[in-house]
């Protein structure tokens, strides 16, 4: 079976040679690249699974090289940050990355990471009553995966995918900012609402005619969100 590939990004050859180590005894091939650039290069050339991508390089820092990736590749990508800020993690996401992880970190969680993702990449999921559903102008086929409004396509990622499935297939329930983290991110993602937040706000802004007065998902304050029966 071939072993699930990631490349790691990262200007400090210690903090390379360090995980690298540790990903290949948890069982994944590793490649690695000491800069953003490089890291373009190699993503093409040897498809890579996932992508773990330092932010602090010089030269082409982690979210320009995140930029110009998200521009040829849906590869999956974990950001690292010195910083750690909000400010830093919404930057990340918003620019098309799966997660964010603030340094320090121990290994075993950025691997807890890796698995989170693997998971959402081949999710099991129940197969929805009916292959279609219709809310308002958005059309879901969760057969072909395909999300139409207005009679447009509308090119999802795999998280906005997985995320939109989980509101439209309980619409009319209310979703926990803990229950929707954990189905579509994972359990130890349960408490990171920021995350969700985020993801909610980009889903929005490609399925809602006004995202600054959403009309599909509604935001219940402090607690969720839901997707109203039409």
């Amino acid at each position: 079976m071939k072993k699930f590939r990631i490349l790691l990004v990262d200007d400090e050859p210690r903090i390379l040679n360090f995980l690298s180590s540790k990903l290949r005894v948890s069982g994944y091939e590793v490649l690695t690249a000491a800069n953003g650039r490089e890291a373009l290069e190699q993503v093409p050339a040897q498809d890579p699974d996932l992508v773990v991508l330092d932010v602090l390089m010089p030269g082409m820092d982690g979210f320009e090289a995140l930029r110009e990736l998200r521009s040829f590749s849906a590869v999956p990508v974990i950001i690292l940050s010195a910083k750690g800020t909000n400010a830093d993690k919404i930057r990340g996401l918003g620019l098309g990355a799966d997660d964010y992880l603030a340094k320090p970190f121990s290994p075993d969680e950025l691997v807890a990471r890796i698995e989170a993702v693997r998971r959402r990449l081949s999710p099991a999921r129940q197969r929805p009553e009916s292959e279609q559903l219709a809310l308002g102008d958005l059309t879901i086929d969760f057969r072909r995966r395909r999300v139409t409004v207005r009679g447009e396509e509308v090119r999802l990622t795999r998280v906005e995918w997985l995320l939109l499935s989980e509101l439209a297939q309980n619409a009319g329930t209310l979703m926990l900012y803990g229950e929707l983290l954990a189905r579509v991110w994972g359990p130890e993602y349960r408490d990171d609402v920021q995350i969700l937040r985020t993801w909610v706000s980009r889903l929005r802004d490609k399925i809602d005619k006004d995202p600054a007065r959403p009309a599909l998902i509604r935001t219940v304050p402090k607690t969720g969100y839901i997707i109203d029966q039409p």
